[in-house]
């Protein structure tokens, strides 16, 4: 018999705290507390015994129930709750038994524990984003001024700033976070019973047929009248989230914004993933991981290991995220398939992300700048880097066409006879008169030429 997944083939996820609070036992204490909240909030409303709320969450702890057994039992009815109801009504006193689940479907639980596993998870992860940000935001004040090459098309473009790079990359984690706050204070309760109408609600607290009139007051359906909204306001209070304004069974806006949120957290340390992983390759040095991982085979490698992780979660994101997205196509008032299929991507990518964040943070805190080998690279055009603002420079004294031209043979001629551009450079001005008295030196000097990189820094770093 083989034990269930320990994380074996999922490094990113393992051992983070977003693994802790989307496994099944966490999601079935959510699956419980939805349940337990349910009945307090009957009994808040004089629709259940103030003691049946307090046994169904007396007995609400996941300890007592047998995960296995329930996912096993699950499959008879194609999802958990099904199950836990039948157990967890057993196992509360016998007077409390008529009100576990009363009015209440499926997934009306199942929804509502998702969003409690999401709305736990998501406090770790904006930790590890408030952890990642301020350890970049710390790189960026160290290198505000740290000259390195701008790379276009993997191919050097002109010269930059690492503190401008690495305030790219807080400006994303910043979004992330801002992002993830709002989808977490808007994650909403499910309640509507079968058909999104909640009228089981109204069933189970209408008077008995053998009642007098003047015990309750029937409306003109022959119901009692009960503020049911009131109800589900009570329900999302007890357990912390917002008050849906509709049953949203069939109406998947909550997971469509979670998901889009998650998928862009994971796109944006996979920007700085990205840019780690480039930097630290051997020919290039600019940056290195701290806590670097070794090789099976190669006792010299120090591989970027939190840069690759967060690569690997960047490119699952998105399509886990397809998946919610296209389950918003829900038939009827409940849907058969599309609410199914949203169980697994929405925990993967909440264990991805959260993973992400952890290596985030992990990577931003450890990381190695290098800025010998930043100097050393802006060398290796031998001026070319410049060539932008040659041309501005060229082309107020000889024009835009004959400065491209100048400069592209320059090029060519650099790169042939592997010289210094400047060098090129002092043969081309004793040919054009227009251009004599420009200082070269200072003109092919890379690192007199980042533009507001410095002052970009600045205003990035100002955003709290």
């Amino acid at each position: 018999m083989y034990e269930s997944d320990a994380g074996l083939l999922a490094p990113g996820r393992a051992g983070s705290p977003a693994e802790a609070t989307t496994g099944d036992s966490a999601f079935l204490q959510a699956m419980l507390d939805a349940e337990a909240a349910l009945t307090r909030a009957q009994s808040a409303c004089g629709l259940a015994p103030a003691d049946a709320g307090r046994a169904v969450t007396e007995t609400a702890d996941a300890d007592r129930f047998d995960v296995r057994d329930l996912a096993l039992r699950a499959r008879s009815g194609g999802n958990p709750v099904i199950p836990l109801v039948a157990d967890l009504t057993a196992a509360v006193p016998e007077d409390a038994r008529p009100y576990v689940h009363r009015g209440a479907t499926s997934q009306d639980i199942l929804d509502t524990a998702a969003m409690l596993v999401a709305s736990r998870t998501l406090a770790t992860v904006l930790d590890d984003l408030e952890r990642a940000a301020g350890e970049v935001a710390r790189h960026a004040t160290t290198h505000r001024d740290t000259q390195m090459a701008g790379r276009t098309l993997t191919q050097h473009a002109v010269p930059t700033t690492f503190g401008l790079k690495a305030a790219g990359w807080r400006a994303l984690i910043l979004d992330a976070r801002d992002r993830l706050t709002a989808v977490r204070a808007s994650l909403p309760a499910q309640l509507g019973g079968a058909a999104g109408t909640l009228a089981a609600f109204s069933a189970f607290s209408a008077p008995s047929v053998a009642q007098e009139d003047t015990e309750g007051q029937e409306d003109a359906d022959g119901q009692g009248e009960v503020d049911l909204l009131a109800l589900v306001a009570t329900y999302a209070r007890e357990l912390g989230l917002a008050e849906p304004v509709l049953p949203w069974h069939t109406l998947r806006t909550p997971i469509a914004d979670l998901a889009g949120a998650l998928a862009f957290t994971a796109g944006a340390l996979g920007k700085m993933a990205a840019d780690v992983l480039t930097l630290s390759r051997t020919e290039i040095g600019e940056v290195e991981e701290e806590e670097w991982g070794g090789s099976s085979a190669l006792p010299h490698k120090a591989n970027p290991v939190h840069a690759t992780l967060i690569a690997a979660a960047a490119r699952r994101a998105p399509g886990l995220a397809a998946t919610l997205y296209g389950s918003l196509t829900a038939e009827d008032e409940r849907p058969a398939g599309a609410w199914h299929a949203e169980w697994e991507p929405l925990r993967d990518l909440l264990r991805l992300v959260g993973g992400a964040a952890r290596d985030g943070a992990a990577l931003a805190a450890g990381l190695r700048v290098v800025p010998y080998a930043m100097r050393e690279n802006l060398q290796l055009t031998d001026g070319l880097i410049v060539s932008e603002r040659l041309a501005a420079v060229f082309a107020g004294r000889i024009g835009r066409a004959r400065a491209r031209e100048v400069l592209s043979g320059a090029a060519d001629r650099a790169r042939s006879e592997t010289a210094d551009l400047s060098d090129v450079l002092f043969d081309v001005l004793r040919e054009e008169p227009e251009l004599a008295g420009l200082d070269l030196a200072e003109l092919t000097d890379p690192t007199r030429y980042t533009g507001s990189a410095g002052l970009l820094t600045d205003r990035a770093l100002e955003r709290r």
